[in-house]
């Protein structure tokens, strides 16, 4: 059950590296706009607000990766920052688009479920 956990935690933190790539370095270019539906212009004035996000992705794909080199020990970091996942997919998926909820918070809530139910 550990590897299985522990490879939902990778995933979720590969997801968010993704993320900040996405919106950090790709959002006006022409896979971010494809990703996210939007026209070059919304993503010139939008691109600061999201690469702020981005870069809020990435510290919770760190904090995940923290969580998972140090094992046991990182069970407190897996939780939280998992349980970050989850809130911010919910409230992304309320405010900006549903598919926020199937890409971002199922997987973290996954994760999280495995890690709180796997031994520590």
């Amino acid at each position: 059950m550990t590897m299985i956990t522990d490879l939902v935690v990778l995933l979720v933190a590969l997801l968010h590296g993704y993320f900040l790539i996405l919106e950090m370095f790709l959002w006006d270019k022409p896979m971010g706009l494809k990703v996210f539906g939007q026209s070059k212009e919304k993503a010139e004035t939008t691109k600061v607000l999201a690469s702020n996000q981005g870069l809020y992705n990435g510290f919770i794909a760190g904090g995940l990766l923290v969580g998972l080199i140090q094992g046991t020990a990182g069970y407190d970091f897996k939780v939280y920052f998992l349980a970050c996942v989850v809130v911010a997919g919910i409230y992304g998926a309320m405010t900006a688009s549903r598919k926020i909820l199937f890409v971002q918070a199922l997987p973290g809530a996954i994760g999280l479920l495995l890690v709180l139910f796997s031994s520590h």
